[in-house]
């Protein structure tokens, strides 16, 4: 199959699922931060009486808590994020919310509590996280391919794929936090950056073929070294990717609450960057080596030369 010849569609269809996500990034208060990023505190309560998650929720309003988060878990079991609260208001808001909803009684099953400061400092490290392994994977690739022509497009490559599903996941949790107001936390980014090390793993599978086919190959050219390459691990990629899928979709439906997040990063990621290695970062070589951009950009300034006269 000539993947090369498809490569505009493969963009494109890159462009279409990014925009949305960048769409909401802007026009919306983007990513939904959750406690681990804006700080505050979670309480996990079990009552012994039935309680209507509506009304928990009013009972929090009355309490002075209008912004309080609540969500229903299993067993009638209810997870509340309220603002930064100490011991004893801890303590008075659950006896406060029991006495109301359920006189048999109620149980403090967690208690957790992120000040801003720590919140603020997970943000900075996560940052300077994704940076580093970006920096860290760019030197690596530009060293293993060494011995091919023009080694730093591969790394560069590489990277604007990791780029590429990176923007992805951001963008389509962006779209989950305003509609299904679902929050990012660390275990958001611990995911990401699994993806990041995934990605960049099935990108340099096609990479290694590559580097392989144009030492073996010389008098090829590099979109035939490359289809070549793609349809000789294109099998490979899609038996990892699908085990691994099957693996994440059994945790989906019988893990915890807690990883679900990380979960669902780890599904979207696995997609894009099984898709990413074939679709953005081999097509990016291609297309860089053929010197498209720049023939783009020579119509383009020619057509408004020819307007302008």
């Amino acid at each position: 199959m000539d993947f090369v010849k498809h490569r505009g569609w493969f963009f494109l269809l890159s462009l279409l699922v990014i925009a949305p996500g960048v769409v909401f990034l802007i026009i919306a208060p983007g990513l939904k931060p959750g406690i681990d990023f804006n700080g505050g505190s979670t309480i996990t309560i079990q009552f012994d009486d039935p309680v209507n998650q509506d009304d928990l929720r009013l009972r929090l309003s009355n309490l002075g808590h209008p912004d309080a988060t609540v969500q229903k878990l299993e067993e009638g079991n209810f997870f509340i994020r309220t603002r930064e609260l100490d011991e004893d208001s801890k303590d008075l808001l659950i006896e406060n919310i029991g006495t109301k909803l359920s006189p048999s009684g109620s149980k403090e099953l967690s208690f957790d509590l992120v000040s801003p400061v720590v919140a603020q400092e997970t943000v900075v490290n996560a940052f300077w996280a994704v940076l580093a392994a970006s920096i860290g994977i760019f030197i690596y690739l530009w060293w293993a391919f060494r011995n091919v022509p023009n080694p730093f497009r591969y790394g560069t490559a590489a990277i604007l794929a990791l780029i590429h599903d990176a923007v992805v996941v951001i963008g389509i949790f962006a779209i989950l936090g305003e509609l299904a107001d679902i929050e990012v936390n660390t275990m958001f980014l611990i995911a990401l950056l699994t993806v990041i090390g995934y990605s960049v793993n099935d990108t340099i599978v096609v990479f290694d073929r590559l580097r392989e086919n144009v030492l073996l190959y010389p008098n090829r050219t590099l979109v035939e070294n490359t289809n070549s390459s793609i349809s000789e691990t294109i099998g490979r990629s899609l038996n990892t990717s699908l085990t691994l899928l099957f693996t994440l979709l059994a945790l989906l439906l019988f893990g915890g609450p807690t990883i679900r997040v990380f979960l669902w990063v780890l599904l979207i990621g696995v997609v894009v960057g099984t898709y990413s290695s074939i679709g953005i970062a081999t097509q990016t070589l291609v297309v860089w080596e053929n010197g498209d951009l720049g023939r783009i950009f020579n119509r383009l300034r020619r057509r408004r030369g020819s307007a302008a006269a």
